[in-house]
């Protein structure tokens, strides 16, 4: 099943706007490769985003600082 901003699964509701928007692009990207079960698709697009808006974060930070 296909998720949007507005029908996600309850996993995501505790995730910010922007890792939320990234973990459901993320598990919407692996069930339609057909690799994982929705379970996991949802555990990994979490684990992925968060690791992706962090990742993003300080790269920002770290180029205000060089500023």
């Amino acid at each position: 099943m296909p998720w949007s901003y507005k029908d996600y699964p309850p996993a995501m509701k505790n995730l910010s706007v922007k890792e939320r928007h990234k973990a459901i692009e993320i598990a919407n990207a692996i069930l339609e490769e057909g690799k994982l079960d929705e379970g996991a698709a949802i555990a990994a697009g979490i684990s992925k985003a968060k690791d992706v808006v962090a990742a993003k974060a300080n790269k920002k930070a770290d180029s205000k600082s060089k500023s």
